[in-house]
């Protein structure tokens, strides 16, 4: 008898050890954490790991932008090309040895992230820049993900803009 109590027992001990579905937390990266990713980035000279957090449309935007750059060199060779200098992550090009992310706003579904950039040598040059996150819904359903859409660079500048200003500037 004490062997079939341990036989029916075991198997709903087993079972409970199991997570269960319903307690199971759907874990998804917060706004100030993809602020993180982009300082880190920012620091160490290196734009991937940022980029692997672009909305689909920002990539297409820069691809494109670096086609057209390239395009432009081929066809003006010895020039430099409208993208000769990278992508404008920021609104000045000089290297800042410190990054901070704020705290970050969410409205309307759209998220605001603060990203301090300083320079321990001339703190004055000190400012800062908005990350503009959107959600991106993954194939397989909830939780979304946030990505960054756009970089207010400040005094009505973004990102985006900066591409299409530098492209038209080229064209004429």
């Amino acid at each position: 008898m004490r062997h079939a109590i341990t036989l029916t027992t075991l198997p709903l001990l087993l079972l409970s050890a199991l997570p269960g579905h319903a307690q199971e937390e759907m874990v998804t990266i917060t706004p100030e954490q993809v602020g993180e990713i982009f300082c880190i980035s920012s620091l160490g000279n290196d734009m991937t790991p940022a980029g692997a957090m672009l909305t689909d449309d920002l990539k297409f935007v820069i691809d494109k932008a670096f086609e057209r750059s390239n395009a432009y060199l081929d066809t003006h060779p010895g020039d430099k090309p409208p993208l000769g200098d990278g992508v404008p992550w920021r609104t000045w090009p000089d290297y800042a040895d410190g990054c901070t992310v704020g705290e970050a706003t969410v409205k309307d579904l759209v998220a605001t992230v603060p990203i301090n950039y300083t320079f321990s040598e001339y703190p004055e040059a000190n400012y800062s820049n908005n990350l503009i996150l959107l959600p991106s819904y993954p194939e397989n359903g909830p939780p979304y993900i946030w990505r960054i859409n756009d970089v207010d660079l400040g005094d009505g500048n973004t990102l985006r803009g900066f591409i299409a200003a530098t492209f038209e500037a080229f064209e004429q």
